[in-house]
């Protein structure tokens, strides 16, 4: 059988190096072909020394030389800056293009691997948050098929295997609730970005922890579902399950429901989406129903955690409304980081983005570059007023 070559985009961060993890596990199914990190070069060192790929690039053209003489007797080529990040997803070798990297930075290169045929291992959701219309549209043309690499979506993905012409009559994506579940807004006002840091179930870098915490990354995922899934905002609804064991359900018309189940460990969904549509035998911890006697659900507190009701506003509206969306929110989340902005202000400035900038209903990918750009620009101009 012959190895699927893999291009990883953004092997430095927690999804790309789990994925290096499960291609270390499997060397007779997968072979690393491309490495892309943003600046963590030392890493990317290490990782080409190990895995050995084609070719490498990472995106900080301040740190080619450096990269460039610590490979100098690997067989390898070595690229810099952020064009090359889209022209080596054309690379003839690629058989699959896992998007790792976090943020609007993964849209064009995504799009070009797409558009030169490759198969997507997506677990950069803001992908199809910005422009899920045009990657969707594009995938269809170019016969891509998008293999979902979020836990839910993958959750969804197999739940949905072998109901073909069944249609979704719902979906439920699950929330652990993150590390505030429970908490009023006069306790979140002061919260700290150490304590927004420490997710209870799962590992995680730490834009994407803070997005649980503020129940963000649950809303960027519903926008996310509506695309991967073909589905209306009316058919997508959230359930908190602090245990993490449900990753979330699919609801049949004839009323059947169907769950996936397992221990928090994205190394599961990476493989599944890898190796589809093959189970590949892991290594990985197996569940039991005795350590967890009782699982149990409730309703998100969408007055409180205020994104998650904005992201579902943003999907119902249309258009470049999830791009303001997910742009106000990659600024404000930099912003807590920074201990610029407290907690609660990340949903203020998200809003006032929304309410602001034009909207446009049927944008083009340049109408979504520019909305991304200007919606950035007002997000740093409310937090400069806030501090």
């Amino acid at each position: 059988m012959q190895k699927k070559k893999i291009a990883i985009l953004g092997s430095s961060g927690s999804i790309g190096t789990q994925a290096l993890e499960v291609i270390q596990e499997h060397p007779d199914q997968f072979e690393v072909e491309v490495l892309t990190v943003n600046s963590n070069a030392d890493l990317l060192i290490e990782q080409t020394k190990k895995f050995k790929p084609n070719t490498v690039v990472i995106a900080d053209e301040t740190k080619y030389l450096y990269v460039k003489e610590a490979l100098d007797k690997e067989d390898v080529h070595v690229f810099a800056g952020e064009a090359a990040l889209s022209e080596v997803m054309e690379m003839q070798s690629i058989d699959m293009v896992l998007t790792a990297v976090v943020g609007f930075a993964g849209l064009k290169p995504t799009m070009t691997a797409i558009n030169a045929g490759k198969q997507i291992a997506l677990a950069n959701k803001e992908t199809l948050v910005v422009a899920g219309e045009l990657v969707t549209k594009l995938a269809k043309e170019k016969n891509v098929n998008i293999f979902p690499v979020d836990s839910e979506h993958s959750a969804i993905f197999q739940c949905l295997a072998g109901e073909y012409g069944n249609p979704i009559e719902k979906i439920y994506l699950t929330a652990s609730g993150g590390p505030f579940r429970g908490w009023s807004s006069e306790k979140l006002a002061s919260v700290t970005k150490e304590q927004a840091l420490k997710h209870p179930n799962w590992e995680m870098g730490a834009k994407i922890t803070i997005d649980s915490a503020s129940m963000m990354n649950k809303g960027l995922e519903v926008i996310e579902a509506k695309w991967l899934f073909g589905l209306k905002a009316e058919q997508i609804d959230v359930i908190v399950h602090p245990q993490s064991i449900v990753h979330s359900i699919v609801q049949f018309e004839d009323g059947s429901m169907k769950a996936q189940m397992g221990l928090p460990d994205m190394k599961l969904p990476i493989q599944y989406a890898m190796a589809y549509p093959q189970r590949l035998k892991s290594s990985f911890k197996r569940f039991n129903f005795l350590n967890y006697p009782a699982l149990t659900f409730e309703a998100p507190d969408t007055k409180t955690f205020r994104n998650l009701a904005l992201a579902f506003e943003a999907m119902k509206r249309g258009g470049n409304a999830a791009c303001i969306l997910n742009a106000a929110n990659e600024i404000a989340v930099d912003a807590f980081l920074k201990n610029k902005v407290r907690f609660l202000e990340m949903s203020d400035i998200i809003e006032k983005c929304l309410s602001d900038i034009k909207f446009i209903a049927t944008p083009s990918l340049e109408d979504y570059i520019e909305t991304d750009k200007v919606s950035r620009e007002m997000a740093r101009e409310i937090i400069l007023k806030t501090v």
